[in-house]
């Protein structure tokens, strides 16, 4: 990042400038590196180059000191404005670009046998999202590609995509791993409800200190619900509580068997005709949802169709 006065992070260089190009052996070269010198030359300062290869503005700085110690010379001059390429620099970026050419091409004919997008494709999500808010939308991607399976992971996990055990990942959470690319494709509304049945037998609360006299459904070990009174100025325990559970599918079950009232994502409450909205002046913050995949697989063509659909079909099955 930009420090307070507007410049960009020094490029650390531990070489002599004049050092001989003879002194770096070609078997040693790291190609890996030339997208990085590209995008610097390209776009003019580090940050640029790092949104343009949406990656972290240090790895491109310490991709071009690599570089520039590998080959002996300095590439860029540092100004106010940014990054002024040296001689040196316009003198490789021809050979460079010819590099990322032949590698581009490389890549698409390795990856011609995959063009058709057939295979399976694994996504992980909680439980709600898997059980309830997927379904559909998964229906409708089968038709519009029959060629790819599918299969459901229920986990809250980030690491399951780090250990490349799903290739798409649905989280409350973004991701920060540099090695995930992450999107937002929406908010999931949370608010209180209670069976029709429930309400009858204790009555409806009006104004939310009303919920201290009724029996609520909570969590387990997971504090957040018991965060939320806390910040509503109640204090409540474990034990204020008259079904505990941090399974999300019995937490749903228990709301909507007449055991309490609770607190769930309208999405979730719709599908059940006989759960009515209650109190909604509660401040419950909706959760953020995240759509991750690895950053390596992103260009999988079948990862890819997916995580479009999914995209494009999610923020309106969350409003």
């Amino acid at each position: 990042m930009k420090d307070i006065v507007g410049k960009e992070p020094p490029i650390h260089n531990d070489f002599n400038s004049n050092t001989s190009h003879s002194q770096m052996h070609t078997g040693d070269f790291n190609w890996a590196l030339i997208p990085s010198f590209l995008a610097a030359l390209d776009r003019g300062s580090l940050m640029a180059a790092a949104r343009a290869l949406n990656t972290s503005q240090p790895t491109v700085g310490r991709h071009i000191g690599e570089l520039e110690a590998q080959l002996g010379v300095v590439l860029f001059e540092r100004t106010g404005r940014g990054l002024l390429p040296t001689a040196h620099a316009h003198r490789l970026a021809e050979a460079a670009r010819h590099m990322a050419g032949a590698a581009d091409q490389l890549a698409r004919q390795a990856s011609g046998a995959q063009l058709d997008a057939r295979g399976t494709v694994r996504i992980s999500a909680s439980q709600p999202v898997t059980c309830v808010l997927l379904p559909p939308l998964l229906a409708q991607l089968r038709q519009a590609h029959p060629d790819i399976q599918l299969e459901l992971v229920s986990s809250n996990a980030v690491s399951n995509l780090l250990q490349r055990e799903a290739d798409i990942a649905l989280r409350m959470v973004r991701p920060d791993q540099s090695s995930l690319v992450a999107r937002r494709v929406g908010q999931v509304a949370i608010g209180a409800f209670a069976h029709r049945d429930y309400l009858r037998r204790r009555g409806t609360p009006r104004v939310p200190a009303d919920l201290l006299a009724h029996d609520l459904v909570g969590n387990d070990r997971n504090p957040e619900i018991l965060r939320g009174f806390a910040a509503m100025g109640y204090p409540l325990q474990r034990e204020d509580f008259a079904v505990r559970t941090d399974d999300l599918n019995a937490y749903h079950a228990a709301v909507n068997a007449g055991l309490g009232i609770g607190f769930l994502a309208r999405y979730v409450a719709r599908h059940h005709p006989d759960l009515v909205p209650l109190l909604p002046m509660l401040p419950i913050a909706p959760l953020p949802l995240w759509l991750a995949v690895h950053r390596e697989i992103r260009s999988n063509p079948r990862i890819r169709r997916v995580w479009d659909f999914l995209a494009g079909a999610l923020p309106q099955a969350l409003s």
